[in-house]
């Protein structure tokens, strides 16, 4: 800790000023970027009874560094210093871990923890942006998609692999984030770089049926630019690990099984109507031998609906009736999966990946995360965002008492780490003085013997002999 620092300290402890600096979880809404929750907080801060004797602590400090100098600006009144242990998406919700003061300086060890996320994953569609809020690039089946299957297919993604980031992610180029290339649809300089991530845990938590669930696809179809774009990099046919044998045999079976019942389910939709004596006919019997296929669902002559419910016979009425609905009128499946990830890892991209892998397309419809490090959904570590606007009676009490947390534990590692360091000391001082003991007592043996060893040669007696006397 700098001498400023420890200055600060002191004299917030001389004052008994309450602590605001350190690092607490915030828990983030859906549709707000990470920077914007943490202005919001800043700007609650800022005007707080809790703050105020910080920010004139800090000012005051500016004042002197501001007195030093040789030219002499005017100083303008701080704001809270604040940032985050790593972002998330505006879909997204769960802990954004955020650091003040000198809080911040702990934030880098949030971004090489492990975190645990909750997705949902909504199959038969793929966007630019891997979740629900880009642009539709692709439409694919999904009536051959099976519970069992996505099962199957997370085994690949569990361990250690090599991620292939999405296009709108933050990653940076020639000092430019991806997604701004996307955005302005300029080519990339060069390919995306995969990257080493791992998944220690994988599993899936519910399997959704289609009809069961409310995730919607997206509707907004991509330009011809934006699909020119994505086909430079969205390859996906080198996204996923080759295939094993087994599995494209699989693959080939639930193919031919699903144009079968395509080609079964279309037979059963041709049905038999007698043919009319006169065109104006709407409803004819069907005994007449000479009746014709019409395809169920086609529009009759306009009469009225009491008429046709009237002659229709009960055997079609029953068939309407009980016919399923299809499953694409129903809508896709979908699943909601958990994981523990380490540093890197894109859960969109992993979404994205499994649509692939079961031979759809899939996107990102939800995303939580659930921890991060310490800090978990719940806890009594995290604040909620709601509470900001409740009111400094709700939320400063919440945040006073998680700094004072974080600060404790921070303090508590230090004397850990420092009573360890104690510890070992006086061992290597005896190890190394035990050293030096020895190498003595060596050189003194070997001197004696060297010693003896000239006597006994001089009196004409073998040495040999003497030493096994001796012994």
């Amino acid at each position: 800790m700098s001498t400023k620092n420890v200055s600060r300290s002191i004299w917030r402890k001389v004052q008994k000023m309450p602590s605001v600096e350190g690092v607490f979880g915030i828990n983030k809404p859906t549709g707000l970027s990470s920077a914007q929750v943490l202005r919001d907080c800043q700007k609650v801060f800022h005007d707080s009874k809790l703050f105020a004797p910080h920010l004139r602590d800090m000012k005051a400090q500016l004042l002197r560094d501001n007195h030093n100098q040789r030219q002499r600006r005017k100083v303008k009144d701080p704001k809270v210093k604040i940032g985050h242990g790593g972002t998330l998406d505006p879909l997204a919700t769960g802990i954004l871990i955020a650091g003040i003061g000198t809080g911040t300086k702990s934030l880098q060890d949030f971004l090489l923890c492990t975190k645990t996320y909750e997705a949902v994953v909504l199959f038969g569609t793929g966007t630019d942006s891997y979740d629900r809020l880009g642009k539709v690039l692709t439409h694919a089946p999904t009536e051959h998609i099976t519970k069992e299957m996505v099962e199957k297919a997370l085994d690949q993604f569990r361990g250690k692999f090599m991620q292939l980031p999405p296009l709108f992610s933050a990653l940076k180029m020639n000092g430019k984030p991806l997604y701004e290339y996307a955005r302005e649809n300029k080519p990339i300089p060069r390919d995306i770089e995969r990257r080493p991530v791992e998944v220690e845990e994988l599993e899936m938590l519910e399997w959704m049926e289609p009809g069961t669930h409310n995730h919607k696809p997206p509707t907004d179809e991509a330009g011809h630019a934006e699909i020119n774009l994505a086909k430079l990099v969205w390859k996906q046919e080198s996204i996923l690990p080759p295939k094993s044998p087994e599995s494209e045999k699989v693959a080939k079976e639930n193919f031919e099984d699903k144009k079968r019942k395509m080609s079964e389910n279309q037979d059963e939709l041709v049905q038999e109507r007698p043919k009319s004596k006169r065109k104006t006919d709407a409803v004819k019997t069907e005994s007449d031998p000479d009746a014709e296929p019409v395809m169920s669902g086609g529009l009759p002559e306009p009469v009225a609906s009491t008429e046709v419910a009237a002659k229709v016979p009960d055997a079609t009425v029953e068939s309407v009736e009980a016919a399923p609905e299809s499953p694409k009128s129903l809508g896709p499946p979908a699943a909601r999966i958990r994981m523990t990830v380490t540093s890197g890892f894109y859960v969109r991209s992993l979404c994205h990946d499994l649509g692939v892998a079961v031979g759809s397309a899939a996107l990102m419809a939800e995303l939580e995360r659930t921890r991060q490090g310490q800090f978990s959904v719940g806890n009594d570590n995290v604040l909620e965002y709601d509470d900001l606007s409740k009111g400094e009676e709700v939320w400063a009490p919440k945040l006073e008492s998680m700094i004072k947390a974080w600060e404790n534990k921070t303090e508590a590692t230090k004397a850990e780490a420092g009573a360890e360091a104690k510890s070992e000391a006086p061992v290597k001082e005896e190890v190394s003085g035990d050293a030096v003991k020895m190498e003595d007592a060596q050189a003194k043996f070997t001197e004696a013997a060297e010693q003896l060893a000239e006597e006994v040669k001089s009196e004409g007696e073998s040495p040999s002999k003497v030493f096994e006397a001796a012994a």
